[in-house]
């Protein structure tokens, strides 16, 4: 026998023997935790204490709340662009405690959008505004609610002597609203859904200090106010501060309807064109548009013909240290995906005719090629081009990805307000499914489309 036949035969030998051993050493222990932690202890060099960990659904249960607590309540450090840099603060105040301006009351507060949480409200200050003894046209009043941690999606910051001294915003500003319970714009917080009464422009617009922006924008202080200004009730332009872009060619505004936060689970694309998933979109809201002192990267930002600003400024790579965003993308991310879309009151549809509707939605009306059931979406890469959505191109060729997202139609009645597509264009349903009727050749007859669209508000 040769030498290297001995040698493969002792090779065969040895690999046999070693498997045998392996494989009595694993059936003689039974699959517990406890035999897969010595097996990492030994490969990691950790103790079986440092590998405990608890069960998932305690896990997950514990990292929703803390999404819940960033959602609601973290500025991620952006109190340094909206207090001490646009001085946003000091016309909330007034002249009369130290700011400037009439200062901004409880009454003026609710008329431009901005909720009260009610269960942030101690009981003795219920009682007082139900009997009346509250001023609600005194800004000192708003100071207050915003010391209780009342005011939704924004945070005031207050020194010893309960002086304001600055002001940050959090995504439940754009991204939540209240149940009215109490008092219209007072009551329980309905987190995910959108605020379609939030004028963020007037607010923005109410800044003694706009200078940052128009920097940013190379523009004068008053065309930043111009542009803000038009957006309305609900509505938010997210690409301003990227593309400088704030009007359409037909010089109505840019901006977009804020989207619903709730009913994403499952869905890929995040926003109305697509940028990125669910998380991408935090971390790029936190960071460009809330101006949070994060970690942002996105190269495709990086094109001066379609980004202009971000590649004149570099905003296209963004780092803070400390870095106050990227260790809550986790949990806030976790937290949104549990935001399920609201179940519609039976009162606002005619069950009957939904029935007939979800015939045709799965049917010749053909809604579920795209709106595919129970996401309605498409499961996959969400996308279509303009030409397929048979609308202009505007919103689209201002994203990296030149097209529209199939929106997720869960929760449809929850977000009505301001009107439908991206730039609440269509102002009912009615117009939408009109629109498709006519781009798709649905011929669809009038009692088709009623049913279509009781079927639509009872997703």
């Amino acid at each position: 026998m040769s030498r290297d036949a001995t040698v493969r035969i002792v090779l065969v030998l040895v690999i046999t023997l070693l498997a045998i051993f392996t494989l009595n050493s694993v059936q003689g222990a039974a699959p517990t935790e406890s035999h897969n932690e010595g097996i990492a202890s030994v490969a990691y060099n950790v103790s079986p204490e440092q590998l405990t960990q608890p069960l998932a659904n305690q896990t997950a249960d514990e990292r929703i709340e803390e999404g819940r607590e960033v959602f609601r309540y973290d500025t991620f450090g952006d109190e340094a662009f909206w207090g001490e840099q646009l001085r946003l603060h000091e016309a909330i105040k007034g002249e009369d405690l130290g700011g400037v301006g009439p200062g901004v009351s409880p009454e003026t507060a609710l008329s431009v959008g901005l909720k009260v949480d009610a269960e942030k409200l101690p009981a003795s200050l219920v009682s007082d505004i139900q009997a009346g003894k509250v001023n609600l046209s005194d800004p000192a009043t708003t100071v207050a609610l915003l010391q209780l941690d009342s005011v939704v999606g924004v945070k005031g910051f207050f020194d010893d002597d309960s002086n304001l001294t600055s002001i940050g915003i959090t995504c439940a500003l754009c991204h939540s609203t209240v149940d009215d319970s109490f008092a219209p714009g007072i009551g329980a917080r309905l987190d995910g859904w959108p605020n379609r009464d939030l004028d963020v422009g007037t607010i923005i617009s109410l800044a003694p200090n706009l200078e940052p922006v128009a920097n940013r924008l190379d523009v004068s202080e008053d065309t930043v106010r111009t542009v803000v200004t038009a957006w309305g009730p609900g509505k938010f332009d997210a690409i301003l501060l990227h593309d400088g872009i704030g009007f359409r060619p037909d010089n109505n505004t840019g901006a977009v309807l804020l989207p619903a936060a709730f009913g994403l689970a499952g869905v890929n694309l995040a926003t109305y064109t697509g940028w990125g998933t669910v998380t991408y979109w935090n971390a790029f809201v936190a960071n460009t548009e809330m101006q949070g002192q994060g970690t942002f990267y996105d190269e495709r930002l990086n094109d001066p013909e379609k980004f202009p600003v971000d590649a004149r400024l570099g905003t296209w790579n963004i780092t803070h240290d400390p870095d106050l965003v990227t260790s809550k993308l986790g949990a806030l991310h976790l937290y949104q995906l549990a935001l399920d879309a609201p179940t519609p009151p039976t009162t606002i549809y005619d069950a009957e005719a939904a029935e007939r509707g979800a015939e045709l939605f799965n049917g010749s009306a053909q809604c579920s090629r795209c709106h595919v059931p129970p996401l309605y979406t498409e499961p996959g890469y969400n996308l279509h081009s303009p030409e397929d959505m048979g609308i202009d191109d505007f919103q689209a060729s201002r994203s990296p990805t030149d097209m529209y997202r199939t929106a997720p139609l869960r929760g449809l009645w929850a977000h009505s307000q301001g009107g439908f597509f991206h730039d609440g264009r269509f102002a009912t349903l009615e117009e939408v499914v009109d629109h498709y009727d006519e781009n798709l050749n649905l011929n669809l007859t009038d009692r088709e489309k009623e049913d279509l669209i009781e079927y639509l508000k009872s997703i």
